[in-house]
């Protein structure tokens, strides 16, 4: 399977305390119809941490379903004791996702070893593509790119989604794996310039609004080689690319999607609505964009 493009990091839509099934198939709808090359269910902007083990299988069950195959599924299943993370993967393989996402295990801060060792288990024990997943501002824990070069050479570890914030590890990734080792980008506001530095794609959170003008901007990049029309792509997506991450994510993607008259707007504790003062902007910001749906 190629591993590049678009891939939206799908919201898991609520109604009255319970995973929302008919939004969510309306949002895959508009991403099937946006162009996106995969999904990924049940990462952060899923709001995994707090679905319980009948839901995170539902999620990525129905993500299957409405994918139909014509675009790959990626499922979140990433977890801080390995022994979860090997059980969440194996159901995931079990009904039919075709990869797997894992986000470096959080709150017990292992040391590198203990990170590649974590990892390696998980391919020794599932047979299913997996890729890495390093986001330090939520796990507190770095992998570095010794690290990802280690884990690049296990079988079955295909990529990474990088999320450090950082061009200079993206460009150290990219030299050590000698270019052959997948890097997503992790950032919907770097994902321009991490595509300059050896990114082929992103999982997108602005994707669930706009798949299409991402799907653009990575089209625009890669394939058609135009940076002046990338550039200007992407300075028109970078208030949203800021305005989405005005709260801790998914809060903002949810109120925006709710504004957009897609999904009810509920979280889960402790998630919780917005601010005031930010859902004022968030209405204001769609409504320049000609988004705005509901007030």
């Amino acid at each position: 399977m190629e591993l590049k493009g678009v891939y939206t990091a799908l919201v898991t839509p609520f109604k009255n305390n319970k995973f929302d099934e008919d939004a969510f198939k309306r949002l895959i709808a508009s991403q099937i119809e946006g162009g996106v090359n995969g999904f990924v269910p049940c990462g952060s902007t899923g709001e995994a941490s707090t679905l319980d083990y009948e839901e995170h299988k539902r999620v990525i069950e129905l993500t299957v379903e409405c994918a139909k195959k014509t675009v790959p599924v990626i499922a979140g299943t990433g977890s801080n004791s390995t022994k979860e993370a090997i059980e969440l993967t194996a159901m995931a393989k079990q009904i039919g996702a075709d990869m797997c996402l894992l986000t470096t295990p959080y709150y017990n801060k292992p040391t590198q070893e203990g990170l590649y060792r974590h990892y390696r288990k998980i391919a020794e024990e599932v047979d299913i593509p997996l890729i890495l997943y390093n986001i330090p501002g939520r796990t507190g824990i770095n992998m570095t790119p010794e690290t990802v070069k280690r884990l690049a050479e296990i079988q079955g570890i295909e990529g990474i989604k990088e999320a450090s914030g950082s061009l200079v590890q993206v460009a150290e990734i990219y030299r050590l794996t000698k270019g052959k080792f997948t890097i997503l980008s992790g950032d919907d506001n770097l994902f321009l310039p991490m595509m300059s530095v050896g990114a082929v794609g992103v999982i997108s959170v602005l994707s669930n609004m706009l798949p299409a003008k991402m799907k653009m901007l990575y089209k625009t990049f890669l394939e058609e080689k135009d940076l002046e029309k990338a550039k200007e792509i992407n300075t028109y997506l970078m208030p949203l690319f800021q305005g989405i991450f005005i709260e801790t994510n998914p809060i903002p993607i949810k109120e925006a999607l709710y504004y957009m008259d897609i999904i009810e707007e509920e979280f889960r504790l402790p998630l919780c609505a917005m601010s005031e003062t930010n859902k004022t902007f968030m209405k204001n910001l769609l409504n320049e964009y000609g988004l705005l749906k509901r007030a």
